[in-house]
């Protein structure tokens, strides 16, 4: 295994497992449950195998490199970073990943006999997206599926940020429709002329969500007078998740998002709150990742 350091330049050859070992440090509480955290080294198996068997080079930085260390292929903790746990007090947790990573060691998901693509994110907002309502493809064990335990366990599964009406216009590419600078400026006239200029900058005549994915995230959102995906929104705002809904407080909105990350395949958080109800490390994958199967990795590399 080639990986290319892009904070120092240099590629770091490690064993396939010492891989998978930096991916869980970097990638997963490691005071997550033992079998969560197996579901997360057998996922982070998976997307390297993947792409190790595809002969899939693109995107690492270097040509001597098979994947980087960030979130474009998976973040990964390099080998004197990880050694220096022991002498910070995480001894423990150092040893946690190391016996997930032994415990399934070898260990990859398949479909129809090929390693899949084990996408995976942060948190979900009640569900997971399908492949095709994110992405443009359609992947037949990237379904959408219930995960009720992230807001159940993850304090942070939902945030609300604000930002200046003007400056959510300016984000997406607009110039501020004309009705609202004309409200915004009647805001500061006295208090007749405020409730008035309030009444036009509700939430439901400024933007309009037409229609919502099956892992109930946005789909098409018109702001102004333009329609937007939720996946364009989350990342022109930088919000968390394209599961959200918006409110208005005189010239400010409020951006109230559910879960973080794509949506797509395993939730690291839904994975945890499943372990801590006593699920094994199979059942959280075959959840996550449908009509999957396992095999080793000898299968497909040499």
């Amino acid at each position: 295994m080639r990986v290319y350091l892009t904070r120092t330049g240099v590629v770091e050859t490690v064993p396939l497992e010492q891989y998978v070992t930096g991916v869980l440090a970097a990638e997963m509480p490691a005071d997550f449950e033992l079998a969560a955290i197996k579901a997360q080294a057998i996922a982070a198996r998976t997307f390297i195998v993947q792409r190790l068997a595809a002969g899939e080079p693109s995107g690492t930085g270097s040509k001597d490199a098979d994947v980087n260390d960030t979130a474009n292929h998976q973040v990964y903790l390099p080998r004197a970073e990880l050694e220096e746990w022991p002498s910070r007090g995480k001894g423990a947790e150092l040893e946690k990943l190391r016996q997930a990573v032994r415990q399934t060691a070898g260990i990859v998901m398949t479909f129809r006999g090929q390693p899949i693509t084990a996408s995976f994110f942060s948190s979900s907002g009640g569900y997971t997206e399908n492949s095709e309502e994110y992405w443009s493809l359609k992947i037949p064990y990237l379904r959408s599926v219930p995960s009720p335990w992230d807001a159940a366990i993850n304090p942070n599964n939902r945030e609300t940020v604000e930002m200046p009406l003007t400056q959510l216009y300016a984000k997406l590419g607009q110039k501020v429709p004309e009705p609202v600078q004309t409200a915004l400026a009647a805001l500061d006239q006295g208090e007749a002329q405020a409730k008035a200029a309030a009444s036009k900058l509700s939430a439901d005549k400024l933007f309009k969500i037409l229609s919502w994915t099956t892992g109930r995230r946005v789909k098409e959102i018109r702001i102004g007078d333009k329609v937007y995906t939720g996946r364009e929104v989350r990342e022109k705002l930088d919000l968390r998740s394209s599961q959200f809904t918006l409110a208005v407080a005189g010239d400010t909105v409020k951006i109230t998002t559910y879960g973080y990350g794509h949506g797509v395949g395993m939730s690291q958080w839904g994975a945890n709150g499943m372990a801590k109800e006593g699920y094994t490390t199979t059942q959280i994958l075959k959840h996550y990742y449908t009509g999957i199967s396992f095999q080793q990795v000898s299968h497909f590399l040499k």
